[in-house]
Parts: structure tokens; sequence; C-alpha cells
């Protein structure tokens, strides 16, 4: 039964939330994974992405633990892990090898020869490879290839995609959650994970990019031609659009948040200056003030609108430095909760020059409402990343080596004396 669980853990700045899967044996489909449960509780002693108290961290994940396997009835105990820092490192690198068969005919062993040396890039001591990506393979002189295995050829060549984590950053978070007795199956580039599950295998060929807008960072992921071609975080988030109107209302933070959550609206060109709305209610709710409060619902569009082309103008920036600025045919995917504010999806449409959608669950049938929710959509995205993995029965899934496997076995050991 064990083995037949899978899990996806994503730790955020503001929720902790767990989805939990199982893989069952049908006679007409084959295997499928069905939804067991999805939980989420506050999350502590995360700060933009990263682990600020470890043992803030650990309560947090340990609550959610708790809550899911008191809902599913089944004790969990391997994890998928998101990880989403803002200092994660995407670069490129690029491998040649001879074909070392007389025959010319290029085997695993070239490939996995031909990766390990673009491998060979100086990576700074602070940070540690998460994820290998090949990109493409050249051929003697045939190039954009997929997959080389038995061609014939003297010469190959890989491009590959690297994506570095700050070390100090990867212990912290692995530290936290080996104290709550879980085991770590692989950490996964968060927004990469969430993709599984919300874009198409045809859309990922033609050019597409997912954004994940959480509450203080906002990660993006560019896919073309089926594989990942670009990843970043950016250290900005919903919670500075709270912050915004806190400053420009001159009300309490978590007022602001209750107004910006429920009269709030990304597009000021919608309202005249004659649209206001009454918040003594939301005001007395919140302990702000027993006075009469009304407040211009354009004047609250417009501290919205500017910080959200912000977000939307850096996310732009990102596409530039891969010349793909208004040149993604797939569009932009939003996910997140911040992706949910209203007319969000038109000021993205006019600020990146693409088609723009609320992102969704395409690719996991599930009968739990709530794991169609953007906020959920990362962690069912690495529950379907396991899945994949295993299924496929190798150490890491086709393309996507994780290389983290021995910063978390050291770490591991250290901790296993505290592990009852």
């Amino acid at each position: 039964m064990k083995d037949d669980i899978v899990a996806g853990l994503d730790i955020g700045s503001t929720a902790v939330r767990l989805v939990v899967g199982q893989r069952m044996s049908s006679n007409e489909s084959g295997e499928q994974l069905r939804i067991l449960g999805a939980v989420s509780v506050p999350a502590e002693g995360i700060s933009r992405g990263v682990v600020n108290s470890i043992e803030d961290t650990t309560s947090a994940i340990s609550a959610c633990l708790e809550k899911a396997e008191r809902l599913i009835g089944v004790s969990v105990s391997n994890v998928w892990v998101g990880i989403n820092g803002p200092n994660l490192k995407c670069e490129k690198s690029h491998g040649v090898v001879a074909v070392g068969r007389s025959d010319n005919e290029i085997t695993e062993d070239d490939v996995e020869r031909a990766v390990e040396a673009a491998q060979a890039l100086a990576v700074p001591p602070n940070y540690e490879i998460l994820h290998v990506i090949p990109v493409k393979f050249t051929v003697d002189n045939q190039e954009d290839i997929k997959d080389p295995l038995g061609m014939t050829g003297v010469r190959l060549e890989v491009e590959i995609l690297i994506i570095q984590g700050l070390s100090s950053q990867i212990k912290n978070l692995t530290k936290a959650i080996y104290r709550t007795g879980l085991e770590i199956e692989d950490l996964v580039l968060s927004p990469l994970a969430a993709s599984e599950v919300v874009i198409g295998h045809k859309q990922k060929e033609l050019g597409v990019a997912l954004v994940n807008i959480g509450a203080s960072t906002t990660s993006l992921a560019v896919f073309e031609e089926g594989e990942l071609l670009h990843a970043a975080v950016l250290s900005i988030g919903s919670e500075h659009i709270t912050a915004d109107v806190a400053i420009g209302l001159r009300c309490p933070i978590n007022l602001a948040e209750r107004i910006k959550l429920e009269h709030g609206y990304a597009c000021a060109e919608q309202f005249t200056k004659k649209d206001e709305i009454d918040i003594s209610d939301l005001a007395k709710e919140e302990n702000a003030s027993d006075e009469t409060m009304v407040i211009s619902k354009k004047y609250v569009a417009e501290i919205i609108e500017a910080r959200v082309e912000e977000i939307f103008e850096k996310i732009d920036n990102e596409l530039k430095k891969i010349d793909r600025s208004g040149m993604l045919p797939g569009g932009i995917f939003l996910i997140g909760g911040g992706a949910k504010l209203l007319g969000l999806i038109d000021v993205a449409k006019n600020s990146l020059r693409l088609p723009v959608c609320l992102g969704t669950n395409r690719n996991v049938t599930a009968t739990i409402d709530k794991i169609n929710d953007t906020t959920y959509l990362t962690a069912l995205g690495l529950m379907t990343w396991g899945n994949k993995v295993k299924k496929s029965k190798q150490g890491s899934k086709r393309g996507s080596k994780g290389v983290v496997g021995n910063i978390i076995k050291k770490i591991k050991q250290r901790f296993s004396s505290l592990i009852p």
C-alpha cells in the first residue's frame, strides 16, 4: 500500500499544501492515479520562498501531514517537494563527445557522456544542480534532434539547461522536512512540476509559458518544442499589491487584503470616479474602524493595476532574455493565489501581447473539487511528476536528473539520530 502512495508537497510563503494520490491498477486502462486528498495549512517560517526558521517550518509541515493523514486514513512517508526560491539560476551549456561504438551507432552511454560533458561547467561553490534537461542534440551536422538513440554518426553534441539552487536554502528546506520524519523522493522546480497538469503536450511544442503568482514570489517556466527553455523566480507577488493598497488607503494590512480580494480589480478603465464602495462593514469585521468608510473603486483599481503591470513587465523582461517576448503561440497560463484577481487576464494580455488564460487541471481526473483550484496546481503537479517517475521505473524523469541526492543523503544521515 505504501509503495502505491504518491504525495506532492508545496511549501509556499503563506500556505503549506499536500496532495496525496494512490496508484491503482485497472484492467481497462492500465495504471491510474486516484486522488485521495488535498490539504492546506498556514505556513510559518517561510519568507519569499526561503526557510527563515527551521523550527516553524517543521511545525507547519507536521501540521499539514497530520491533517492529511487524518483525512485519508493512510500514513504518508515519502514526498516530492517543490522548490521555488528567488536565488534559482538557469543556465545553458554545451557538450561534445565522439560516438563510442565501431559501427557508429549512438547508445545510451554516448548520450550520458555528452550530458556529463555539458555538465562540466563551473558551478559556483555555494550552488547545487537541481535539474539537467537536454534541450536538443546534434549528430554530425544534423541539428535539432530530439532523441539520437539508434542513429548513426561520429560526433554527438548536446545543448542542456542546468537549473541550480542555493545550497544553504536546499539544506535548510530538507532539514525542516526530515525533522517531520518524511522521506524526500526529490526536489523539483515548482513551475516545472505544475506544468505537468496545466499545459498540454501540443502547447509545449508550440511555445508556452506558465506563470505562478504566489504571495511573495512569481515563478515562470517557458517551454518550446516539448522541453523547458527558461525558468526564473521573481521576488514580487500578490502581497506587494496588498501592501500598496494599505499605503494608498492608509488602512491596516488585514483590511487592505479583504478590500483587494472582495473589491479589487486590476483594470482601472472599467470604472469612473463616481464608482464608490462602502467598506464600513469590512472595517468593523477587521476591527479597523467604526466610522463610515467610502472609497473610490477606480482609485483602488489604479493602485492594483500599477503593481500588476510591474509584475508583467518583469515577466516580459525574462521573455526578452530568450527572445520570446510576444512570440509564444501557446500563450501564458496563470496559476497561484494571485492569479484569481479580477481583471488580471486583461492586463496580462495588454502587457505581454500574448494569449493569456487561467491555468486549470487538464491532465488528472479528480473527484475532489478543490484540487482544481489554482493554488493547489503546484502540489498536484508534484504528485503527478512523482507518479511519472515511478511509472518509468527510473531514478529520474526522462530528460531531467534530480541531482540533489547526495546533499539529501548527507542531511538524512545527520538527522537520522533525531528521527524516532
